[in-house]
């Protein structure tokens, strides 16, 4: 390997975000750490981007697909797993939905300001339960990371390029 091998962008990328000092806030990043102990294709990377907002946007930038991970407000039980994507927070314009001041939405609309948006952002949102100072997941939380992974995994499958299918 040669020093312009040493990092090559990977056409998907599995975005966890959050603040692990907020207990459930930190799901995005925990679930990305649990992936990191298992197998993902080479096609994959997985990112823990913490509470970067805006730096994030470098990552995110031209990728086939990008599979964020967060904790979302919504009128939902605690430990509720959302899917949805860049037009469904559009329709919520003025409502936000991250538990981020600089969220998700705003990185994405800066990267299509900057013609280097994904071509697919799909956001895998859980309801948290507790949000106040403290580490680790609450037990709601906790019980549903393994569904959260495999929502994460058949997005990851769907996103599969045209060459690692034939493998």
């Amino acid at each position: 390997m040669n020093e312009n091998d040493a990092y090559i962008r990977r056409p998907v990328l599995v975005l966890g975000i959050g603040n692990i000092l907020l207990h459930d806030e930190g799901i995005g990043v925990y679930v990305v750490e649990q992936m990191q102990k298992g197998n993902v294709p080479d096609y994959v990377e997985l990112l823990d981007g913490g509470t970067a907002g805006a730096d994030l946007l470098d990552h995110i930038c031209d990728r086939q697909k990008v599979i964020v991970v967060d904790a979302v407000d919504s009128d939902t039980e605690p430990g509720t797993i959302l899917r949805f994507t860049p037009d469904d927070l559009a329709s919520n314009a003025g409502q936000s939905i991250s538990l981020h001041e600089f969220g998700i939405a705003d990185t994405l609309a800066m990267a299509k300001r900057l013609n280097c948006a994904p071509q697919e952002v799909i956001i895998i949102g859980i309801k948290p339960k507790d949000v106040t100072p403290g580490l680790g997941l609450s037990d709601e939380v906790t019980g549903i990371v393994s569904r959260v992974i495999e929502c994460v995994s058949a997005e990851i499958e769907s996103a599969k390029p045209a060459f690692a299918k034939k493998a």
